[in-house]
């Protein structure tokens, strides 16, 4: 990882982080005009893919063969990081709190820092374990504590944690050719694919309510919250990949805890909800925690002989 690309890749992280937090505030007036959570991430993925789709294309520039070699990525994008992390993630807040599964999926930056030590056979440093205990305290200011809910409904969430894991590792590894908006833009088709078959079988809720909500401070069509939705998830999953690309799946993770940060501002800003001090402090122990785990690469970077560090080890992705 060369020096330079950190920061581009913790400001396209943030980007990311910030398009992805305005996802509540978009999607909870749909679910309470009567969309099913599956009908509506299927669609605003859909959509999302559509509009990075053409960029995709231009990006490609004719070589095609790249995106038959980066199949699996693409694959493991789509149906891990889009449709089966979404469809355990819902299915575990059917049984449990919002809160309880919210917190349990943000700790896949503890699974990715325990992968790496096992990988490495090298336990993390000080300073990746002091920020880990930041973020983590921060998530539980912001969120909340874990409790109520069901057994299952936990082993849910505890998959979310694991697709949200996996979903950073595929996104870090070596694009071999392929740009970051061609593996979110097919990654995001073909998940909203899959999604679109599970809910056409019945094995999930799959229902529309094509009237006005209320949102944006007013009644709108229910096409306008979508429309927005579907926008900054293309900007969120495109800025993702990239940011992931540059800054390796475990410190990006970290990076991805900040969408709580912003999901809590958003929802103060158009919905209305309460934003208090806990609240605050959260956003800025997870803030430390990512300066604490960013450290660790401060400290590497001097000690790097080639003009490129060999990258951290990452977990292959399931397939």
């Amino acid at each position: 990882m060369s020096r330079s690309a950190v920061p581009t890749g913790l400001a396209y992280g943030i980007l990311a982080s910030l398009s992805f937090g305005t996802s509540g505030a978009l999607v909870k007036p749909l679910m309470e005009a009567g969309w099913s959570p599956a009908a509506a991430v299927t669609l605003r993925s859909a959509l999302a893919g559509v509009l990075l789709l053409p960029i995709a294309i231009a990006a490609l520039r004719g070589k095609w063969h790249v995106v038959w070699r980066g199949r699996w990525r693409i694959l493991g994008m789509a149906l891990v990081g889009v449709a089966a992390t979404q469809l355990v993630y819902f299915a575990a807040i059917q049984r449990i709190p919002v809160s309880s599964g919210l917190l349990i999926e943000y700790l896949a930056p503890l699974l990715l820092v325990a992968w790496v030590a096992v990988a490495t056979r090298r336990m993390p440093r000080p300073v990746v374990l002091i920020g880990a205990a930041m973020a983590v305290g921060g998530l539980v200011l912001i969120i909340g504590p874990v409790g109520g809910g069901d057994a299952l409904g936990y082993v849910f969430a505890a998959m979310a944690t694991v697709g949200c894991a996996i979903y950073y590792v595929v996104a870090a590894r070596p694009a071999d050719g392929l740009p970051s908006v061609a593996l979110a833009a097919f990654g995001l088709l073909l998940g909203a694919l899959s999604l679109a078959v599970v809910g056409l079988l019945g094995l999930v809720p799959f229902e529309l309510a094509l009237t006005d909500v209320a949102a944006l401070g007013g009644i709108v069509p229910w096409w306008m919250p979508l429309g927005l939705l579907a926008i900054t998830t293309a900007i969120g999953y495109a800025f993702s990949i990239t940011a992931s690309q540059c800054l390796g799946s475990r410190l990006m993770s970290f990076v991805g805890m900040l969408e709580v940060v912003f999901a809590s501002l958003f929802a103060w800003a158009l919905l209305g909800e309460a934003l208090g001090v806990f609240q605050l402090l959260g956003g800025v122990l997870i803030l430390a925690g990512i300066a604490f785990v960013r450290a660790e690469k401060q400290h590497d970077e001097p000690l790097a002989a080639a003009p490129e560090e060999t990258p951290e080890p990452e977990p292959e992705p399931v397939r």
